[in-house]
């Protein structure tokens, strides 16, 4: 039988009991994992080298579980919210990082070490990359980082392709030094050669600034820096489309083009037209004439009266023409040269015409019976256009047309005229002779037993021998010589010492 005392202690005994069993059981409670709300990281570490990864969600006293404790060591530092992972063994495992209160789960990673021993990539790397300046190899973070600046973008294709062969074990933070863009501007400005035209490099792009001439010194200008532009590199953040970079040429050119200063006046050119002319011409002929012919003078006389009987009187007479032979022989040379010269002063880009000519009339009969006199032109006519060939230049470009005519003969009252043309576009430089042109002709003409004008046409005996042997020659130059001059009044004094002509 249990005493009063001892049922005491009994029951005192179950409620401390029921009260330990309670508290054990509120300190311990049981949480059912919600996956809905956070995402699993994977994470790829190397053994002995650690890897920090900041938790901005996670409390101050965050409840971490999973299978991590096998592979790495993780600790918490509340102040800066970084997990730090530290591995010891190869193998996977997985980390949970949740609420201590609700249990919600915050941060999931599946966590896979290795063996990859990060100084042998790095050295590696660096064996690839030696020859590039500027660039520096870190282990950072567990990854090998290829940092820095460098000089040529070409480079920068180097570094990725050696880079992305080591994959999540490597990254490239290597950007293109604001150095090379300074040279580069450089080198773009003393190419373009002009001293009122500056280059600067300003986030990649090049800003070409100043004033130039014209449009084609702006459009080359802008030529040559694209030429020396460098490759564009595309930076991580954005091909991953995190940065949006606002497209725009890498070229910009702000160079303006001045307004063309006022005409100033044209540049005057003398043109001398120098026209020489050579003609040769020889004849020789002989003719041997004994044509006789008979005139009939027969007439039929009727007298009467005076002294003496009348009748009929009948005369026989006749008359011998060209009874005599006749021997002609002629023999004559012929040598003529024309020289003349013409001289035009006239502006840049203005047509100088030059006209030595002679009228020479002749007669003729209209339809109606109607005298009337008519000229044909002889002479030299020329019209020449002289042009500079720039401000600096001394080569004038001439577009000449050059017509000669000249009286040769008449025919039937009418005068025979020959005529000489040519029209050409050349350049010559200022003071300097050219021949524009040039004629020769040669012509042989030779008649045999040709009857005159005057010779019998019923002779009594023909004997008739002639030779005739002609022979012309011509030809002809034209030279002409442009002297671009300051002002039309050159020359003048020399003229005036020349005639004796005073102010």
């Amino acid at each position: 039988m249990i005493s009063k005392a001892s049922s005491f202690f009994i029951a005192g005994l179950l409620a401390f009991s029921f009260q330990l069993g309670f508290s054990a059981f509120s300190a311990a409670p049981v949480f059912a994992q919600d996956r809905s709300n956070h995402k699993i990281e994977y994470l790829s570490l190397s053994i002995g080298i650690f890897r920090d990864k900041e938790v901005s969600l996670a409390p101050k006293k965050p409840k971490l579980g999973g299978t991590f404790r096998k592979v790495t060591n993780v600790s918490y530092d509340s102040n800066k919210k970084v997990l730090r992972f530290e591995p010891k063994k190869a193998g996977v495992g997985t980390l949970i990082v949740q609420h201590p209160n609700t249990g919600q789960i915050l941060y999931e990673y599946r966590i896979d070490v290795r063996k990859t021993n990060l100084f042998t990539i790095a050295r590696e790397i660096k064996d690839l990359l030696g020859e590039i300046e500027g660039i520096h190899i870190r282990i950072l973070n567990n990854k090998v980082i290829v940092d820095g600046q460098i000089l040529l973008p070409r480079d920068m294709g180097r570094i990725h392709s050696v880079v992305k062969q080591y994959g999540d074990v490597a990254a490239t933070l290597v950007t293109l030094s604001p150095l090379a863009q300074r040279k580069i501007a450089q080198l773009i400005e003393r190419d373009i050669n002009n001293p009122e035209v500056h280059v600067r490099a300003v986030n990649g792009k090049f800003i070409l600034e100043g004033a130039v001439d014209s449009q084609a010194l702006k459009d080359q200008a802008e030529i040559i820096a694209k030429t020396y532009a460098p490759d564009v590199v595309v930076d991580e953040a954005v091909a991953d489309k995190k940065v949006i970079n606002v497209r725009s040429d890498i070229v910009i050119n702000l160079i303006d083009v001045r307004p063309p200063p006022p005409e100033g006046p044209k540049k005057i050119v003398k043109l001398t037209v120098h026209y020489v002319e050579l003609q040769r011409d020889y004849t020789k002929g002989f003719r041997i004439q004994w044509t006789p012919d008979i005139g009939d003078g027969s007439s039929v006389t009727f007298t009467s009266g005076g002294r003496n009987p009348g009748g009929v009187v009948a005369e026989l007479t006749g008359t011998i023409a060209n009874l005599l032979p006749k021997l002609n022989w002629a023999k004559q040379h012929g040598h003529a040269r024309v020289l003349q010269t013409t001289q035009v002063v006239v502006e840049d880009g203005n047509k100088g015409t030059i006209n030595s000519t002679t009228r020479v009339p002749y007669q003729t009969v209209s339809a109606q019976g109607q005298p009337s006199t008519n000229f044909e032109t002889t002479g030299i006519q020329a019209g020449i256009t002289p042009q500079v060939l720039g401000a600096r230049s001394d080569s004038v470009k001439l577009n000449i047309q050059f017509s000669v005519k000249a009286l040769v003969g008449a025919m039937n009252g009418q005068p025979m005229v020959s005529e000489r043309s040519l029209q050409t576009i050349l350049v010559v430089r200022s003071g300097r002779s050219a021949a524009v042109g040039g004629l020769v002709s040669s012509s042989n003409t030779t008649n045999y037993n040709k009857l005159p004008e005057n010779a019998p046409t019923n002779p009594l005996i023909s004997l008739y021998a002639s030779k005739d042997f002609v022979r012309n020659q011509s030809q002809f130059v034209v030279f002409v010589t442009p002297t671009i001059i300051t002002s039309a009044s050159n020359g003048a004094e020399q003229i005036k010492r020349k005639f004796r002509l005073r102010n």
